[in-house]
């Protein structure tokens, strides 16, 4: 989660990808702009600017000041994209900069940092995700996060006429707002949505529903088989909650989305469009679609399961091809697709969630700000970009990330091919960035929901009680979307 809560916790397998024609990267580098996503947002925390310390001499190719010798506290959390690529932008950081690096790979990100962020001694850049993330908003409350606009105001690396900013997808920035700044750098640009197996599907004479009836078609077909309909990762509610809230925001468009994040009274409970996402949802535990047994499995035994074809689909963001290469069959031809319609929904079915995950942070205290902010400025570089996409089967935020053309696997290929079917229709919700108590009760409802223990009516009522919580807060009137 994406970013987000819980994205990408899990297994540490990371492959490579031979180079091809350039001409595959211009698919790769198709994608839709955002431009909607922007959020308007006024206020903020501290503007006390912290001193940097290992201060060297400024440049036109150091801009930030970097010192020869000093060392960068790193630490990347492993998940679906492993640690690998941090490991190879650090050892080009110590040839180029003449910066040695401290490098911890966890998934205990919460766990190992929280002490050193509460003695005031954080490390100078972390990537801030997973199931154990410490919260972005929780810690730009406690004002601990350094204020990323002098990194994306500073000169591209690969066009230092050009402010790094302007060289990035159109908003991806904006989920790493907090009251108008950005302070989280979400680096991968990422697609969420529904995965099936294209080699079980062709073997069953299964097509790509468009529409939720096709897709509870498939289900049934699938059950009658032995086969689970839908998989999801029943631990970690935050992946059923991407089908429950793309089903809302296709249904009732982008302003049904909105009354999400801006805590409407009525975002929830009188919505017409939320009713209908999650009494859709609700008919796939109802009628017995789910794969046995998923309510109570993590995001990779269940995900495993389904790479073992015990269920037609699965909920997740595009990092599951890389999360899942050890446990993926070599013939699974792995595919993404867009939630299906429910009947009059405000949106396409091409439409999808799509936007930046995973998100980096500078701690204001970090001892090497000006490494850790030039170590930033550097991964928006095509080099750095590249090197990610071979080493973790990903993309990134820059626009023209890829040097020369990187073969694909058929998951992320497909998320290519439905990134370019959407074009201007795309959305991305905010909420789980700008509140993250409401979007862990939520994810409580949904819980409940999915092992039947609550029905559609009283998951609403959850979920705007949630809202109603988050409006009470001084600080939510701070973050808005137009």
């Amino acid at each position: 989660m994406g970013s987000t809560s819980a994205e990408n916790h899990g297994s540490e397998g990371v492959g490579r990808r031979a180079l091809i024609q350039r001409s595959a990267a211009l698919g790769l580098i198709s994608v839709p702009t955002m431009s909607f996503l922007s959020a308007c947002a006024s206020g903020g925390g501290s503007d006390d600017s912290p001193k940097d310390g290992n201060k060297g001499k400024t440049s036109k190719d150091n801009p930030f000041g970097v010192e020869k010798g000093s060392k960068l506290d790193v630490v990347i959390f492993k998940g679906g994209y492993g640690d690998d690529y941090a490991k190879a932008w650090e050892a080009t950081f110590q040839k180029t900069a003449g910066v040695t690096s401290t490098h911890t790979g966890t998934q205990e990100i919460s766990g190992k940092l929280q002490p050193r962020f509460n003695a005031g001694n954080p490390p100078d850049i972390v990537d801030d995700s997973g199931a154990q993330q410490i919260k972005v908003d929780v810690l730009y409350k406690n004002d601990q996060l350094l204020d990323l606009a002098e990194v994306l105001d500073a000169p591209s690396v690969d066009d230092p006429s050009k402010k790094v900013r302007d060289t990035l997808i159109p908003g991806t920035t904006d989920p790493g707002l907090q009251e108008g700044k950005v302070v989280a750098l979400n680096y991968i640009y990422t697609v969420w949505g529904l995965w099936y197996s294209g080699k079980l599907f062709k073997e069953k004479g299964w097509s790509e529903p468009k529409t939720w009836d096709d897709f509870l078609a498939i289900c049934k077909d699938a059950k009658s088989q032995g086969i689970g309909g839908l998989a999801h990762q029943g631990k970690y509610p935050y992946y059923i909650n991407v089908a429950i809230m793309d089903m809302i925001a296709k249904k009732g468009g982008l302003d049904a989305m909105k009354a999400i994040d801006n805590l409407d009274p009525k975002a929830f409970v009188g919505s017409d469009a939320a009713q209908a996402g999650i009494e859709a949802i609700y008919e796939i535990v109802e009628k017995g679609y789910l794969m046995p047994g998923t309510n109570g499995l993590t995001h990779t035994e269940s995900q495993t399961r389904w790479n073992q074809y015990k269920a037609a689909f699965i909920t997740c963001g595009s990092w599951l091809e890389n999360e899942q290469l050890k446990q993926t069959p070599d013939d699974f031809d792995m595919k993404f697709m867009p939630m299906p319609l429910l009947p009059g929904s405000a949106m396409p079915f091409e439409a999808i969630r799509a936007g930046s995950g995973e998100p980096f942070i500078i701690p204001k205290k970090a001892k090497n700000l000006p490494a850790a902010k030039e170590f930033m400025r550097r991964m928006l570089s095509k080099e750095w970009s590249t090197s990610f996409a071979k080493e973790a089967n990903s993309l990134t935020i820059l626009k023209d990330g890829v040097d020369s053309a990187v073969q694909l696997r058929p998951g992320t290929q497909s998320t290519v091919e439905a990134s370019k079917a959407a074009g201007d229709n795309t959305f991305r919700f905010l909420y789980t960035e700008w509140y993250s108590e409401m979007g862990a009760s939520i994810e409580a409802a949904s819980n409940e929901l999915m092992s039947k223990r609550i029905q559609p009516k009283e998951w609403l009522k959850r979920a705007q009680a949630a809202v109603d919580k988050a409006a009470k807060d001084p600080a939510s009137k701070k973050n808005h979307r137009d």
